[in-house]
């Protein structure tokens, strides 16, 4: 008999681990969120740049309607994949937080601090019975009094800062790409690019047509803001555009 345990039989509880050292029901909401549309987040001397593939459900749906990022706090966005209405609490939750704190300290919140914050609800819906993890991810991406800050959550409840992170159905040639292109003296103005490009070819593997959003958070002003449509696109044409010539430099060649 296999001491590896079937998820039929350990996954019914979220507070029963498998005798592997498993718990099913948190693989299953990190599940949710590796097959949502991909989101991505840069940090750079000159600020960070946040930015997710947008699902159109109906051609009657307002484009320019979001439910992928989302402004947290003067200083401080957030993108989000998997279940919308899980990751609306959460940024509810953020913006208190930081509200909270300006009111209490003078001063915006540290975005390690925010992050840990939802970290620490997301770990307790994992130990507890009657109750579902969350299936939803963030980067929360913000200038504080330490500079350019990128931060991910996940629903196990952990969390962990990074230069440059991708997530979602598209990670992978998302990472390839960053792992490839990051630098840690790109301008803000290369890392929206950097982001573009990801997400463009995050949605080309799928066969897919890009429809992206970008916001903001620049060190000279600490302010988040998302680009406009004009913007986004004028970004999306010179990602598409330098593609189109690699391409035919690489005919040319061959």
């Amino acid at each position: 008999m296999s001491v590896f345990a079937v998820p039929g039989a350990y996954d019914r509880a979220i507070t029963v681990f498998s005798p592997d050292g498993r718990l099913f029901q948190v693989e299953y909401a990190l599940e949710t969120v590796y097959r949502g549309p991909t989101i991505i987040g840069i940090s750079c001397p000159e600020g960070v740049v946040i930015g997710a593939e947008e699902k159109i459900e109906s051609k009657l749906q307002d484009p320019s309607f979001t439910q992928k990022i989302y402004e947290v706090d003067e200083h401080l966005g957030a993108a989000v994949v998997g279940i919308s209405s899980d990751a609306r609490i959460l940024v509810d939750e953020s913006r208190i937080f930081c509200q909270s704190n300006r009111l209490m300290y003078d001063e915006p919140v540290d975005v390690e601090v925010v992050t840990k914050r939802i970290g620490d609800i997301m770990q307790l819906y994992t130990q507890h019975a009657g109750v579902r993890p969350f299936g939803v991810s963030l980067i929360f991406g913000g200038v504080d009094r330490t500079g350019p800050r990128i931060f991910t959550t996940d629903p196990s409840g952990s969390y962990r800062c990074y230069k440059a992170v991708a997530i979602g159905i598209g990670r992978e040639a998302a990472e390839k790409i960053l792992e490839k292109e990051y630098r840690d003296d790109l301008t803000l103005e290369e890392a929206i690019k950097l982001a573009a490009k990801c997400l463009v070819k995050a949605s080309q593997a799928r066969g897919e047509k890009p429809i992206i959003k970008l916001a903001i958070v620049p060190t000279s002003t600490k302010r988040f803001r998302m680009l406009t449509k004009e913007e986004t696109e004028r970004y999306l044409a010179e990602v598409m555009g330098s593609e189109s010539d690699e391409q035919e430099v690489h005919g040319s060649s061959d």
